[in-house]
């Protein structure tokens, strides 16, 4: 028999079969088609959380680090535990010199609560000191003009990029902001960008929309936070990047050391440096959601298994309603190579039939769930063709071990016994 009229005669039988069992057909195909769908729906949804979770870090900076001084929790040199550390800006001169897996370090400077007017409207808002290299590390986008400048910074400029959120409190719906001149605790900057809209759900230090960014030497000069910060030359803290997300480890221990030696106090002192760092954070994320997805999956694949032996006793009644029929093949010359072939490939055809069903709907679901706006924190049902890959492969395991012992006990039948079987 030519293979295509094979496969369109078993595609026929196997109908036929569905049509004589309804009820039980159905139940077999949702248990394979719900199987393989939430096997792919939970992966999906596990990696749009994670996803999602990478994306909302990611509207602070990418792989960044946030140093603050902390406050000792054992002895060292000779000094007491319990003695606060106060981060410095030559700090950052010893991380640069004497740590190789920092790529880039910037001072954290800003001035709350500051009072900022324009010729229309006032407000008071956090100001940030930046400079080139903090703007490297946060991710603060121009949307309209252009960003701070290392000219500025060197040249301590009276310019100013102002959050979404402070555009629209100092210019309400006039057109023109860029050139204008707005007053920082009375003195005059000029607008030059403006930061577009940023839906934040997480911050360290406020909403980027309600920020108003300057050069870092122009705050330290005309609104430093506090004496110390000015005349000691404190900062609120540092960020840096290390050079690659493998060496993040090593720059961490990197940095503690270069500290440690500048402010006296023991490297393993967790106490003393207050450390957020987004690369641990995430993969501490990423193991959460790794657990829960293999669990998740476990589940899943338990589902697919009870949708395979949906399959086998289907097949099982089949080869029971069949026995005549088996008979009258093997008494015409069928060898039980040919039963076994037949039969097998029947099973096979309808566990891949009800995988194909369930891929079918998840693929559905996700075009649909994609299409909606997506909540915080999460990013949708990304399918993955790896996912989808492995996905077959766990159908297509089911699918023959469902099938085989149909039929092996179709083949086994001699054909005396099956032509006198009576149902």
């Amino acid at each position: 028999m030519h293979p295509g009229e094979m496969i369109a005669d078993l595609a026929v039988q196997t109908l036929a079969n569905l049509r004589r069992n309804k009820l039980r057909s159905f139940l077999t195909l949702f248990g394979i088609a719900w199987g393989i769908a939430s096997l792919v729906l939970m992966s999906s949804l596990s990696d749009g959380f994670r996803q999602g979770q990478r994306k909302n870090m990611a509207q602070i900076g990418e792989n960044i680090v946030f140093v603050f001084g902390g406050v000792t929790e054992q002895q060292a040199g000779g000094q007491r535990a319990g003695r606060r550390i106060f981060l410095k800006r030559d700090d950052l001169d010893v991380i640069r010199a004497l740590c190789p897996a920092v790529e880039v370090a910037a001072a954290e400077q800003k001035t709350y609560d500051v009072a900022v007017r324009s010729l229309y409207n006032s407000g008071r808002f956090l100001n940030v000191g930046v400079t080139p290299q903090y703007l490297r590390l946060r991710n603060l986008p121009v949307q309209r003009g252009r960003a701070i400048s290392a000219e500025d910074v060197r040249q301590v400029r009276r310019v100013a990029v102002l959050g979404s959120s402070v555009r629209k409190q100092l210019f309400e719906k006039r057109p023109k902001d860029l050139g204008e001149t707005i007053y920082i605790n009375n003195y005059p900057y000029q607008v030059i960008g403006v930061m577009p809209e940023k839906n934040q759900n997480s911050s360290y230090d406020g909403w980027d929309n309600d920020k108003v960014l300057i050069p870092e030497p122009a705050l330290l000069r005309d609104i430093p936070p506090s004496r110390e910060v000015y005349a000691e030359k404190r900062i609120y803290g540092f960020l840096y990047r290390p050079v690659s997300v493998s060496r993040w480890e090593e720059a961490q221990r990197q940095v503690r050391h270069a500290v440690a030696g500048r402010h006296g106090f023991d490297p393993g002192d967790k106490g003393a440096l207050r450390i957020f760092d987004s690369i641990e954070s995430a993969q501490m994320f990423d193991s959460i959601f790794n657990a829960g997805e293999i669990f998740l999956a476990v589940i899943a694949l338990v589902t697919l298994s009870l949708g395979g032996v949906g399959v086998m006793n289907t097949m099982m009644m089949a080869v029971s309603e069949r026995t005549n029929e088996i008979g009258l093949k093997k008494a015409l010359g069928a060898t039980s190579g040919r039963v076994l072939l037949d039969f097998f490939l029947e099973g096979l055809f309808l566990a891949l039939l009800s995988g194909a069903v369930g891929l079918a709907l998840i693929w559905i679901l996700a075009l649909a769930v994609n299409s909606l706006p997506m909540p915080a924190m999460f990013s949708g049902l990304p399918i993955q063709w790896p996912l989808v890959a492995w996905a077959t492969l766990a159908l297509g395991v089911v699918a023959v071990l469902s099938a085989l012992p149909p039929a092996r006990r179709a083949a086994d039948m001699s054909p005396v016994e099956a032509l006198r079987y009576e149902r």
